[in-house]
């Protein structure tokens, strides 16, 4: 990782994910409940609230801390799901902010097998997952940044052709068709705020 603090990312990440609501609220009016941006953004803004308060705990503890804390604010599936991807990389994660590609790759493995045991989901159902592990792939096999954001963009894109097996979506079936799955978009756009922060 570059030299950005773990501060900046959480701001850029929650901040980004906020001002994307509207988007993210009408990608899921087409394939789900329609309440997921504004969940999410519940989520990102008691992270936000809370943040300044977590400034002498350890980096691993504060990942386990911001997961119970979309466990508990975000409705539906989604809290569920980041709340445990957040809680298992904290689970293994040093007290510092690692810098460490490898240990990063890692880190993420570890919340990808807990959103996948959570969720009972695999790649290619039209999860989140679907972008979160190919850009964990890239970051695994030394990519460089510039192909981490070409690595989201395809993945996110490729979401567009799947039917639904998770989740709400999953009723719709053949009809999920056509329409980009929000909470792969929710990650594509987190990759690219971590990006945009680190070049």
């Amino acid at each position: 990782m570059a030299e950005a603090t773990w501060r900046q990312i959480v701001d850029r990440v929650t901040r980004t994910l906020i001002d994307h609501e509207a988007e993210l609220t009408r990608l899921d009016q087409k394939v789900g409940d329609g309440d997921f941006g504004f969940n999410l953004k519940r989520g990102m803004e008691a992270i936000r609230s809370q943040q300044a308060s977590w400034s002498d705990l350890p980096f691993n503890r504060e990942l386990q801390r911001m997961g119970m804390v979309l466990v508990s604010t975000i409705g539906g599936s989604s809290g569920p799901l980041l709340g445990s991807f957040l809680m298992a990389m904290g689970k293994v994660a040093p007290e510092e902010m690692p810098r460490d590609r490898e240990i990063w790759v890692r880190l993420l493995e570890e919340g990808i097998a807990a959103i996948k045991k959570r969720g009972k989901a695999e790649v290619g159902q039209k999860t989140l997952l679907d972008v979160l592990v190919p850009v964990v792939e890239a970051l695994k096999a030394d990519a460089p940044l510039p192909e981490l954001r070409q690595v989201a963009d395809e993945a996110l894109e490729e979401t567009k052709e799947m039917e639904a097996v998770r989740g709400r979506a999953a009723a719709l079936g053949e009809r999920a068709k056509g329409h980009l799955d929000p909470g792969a978009r929710a990650i594509h756009l987190a990759v690219h705020a971590i990006l945009d922060l680190l070049s």
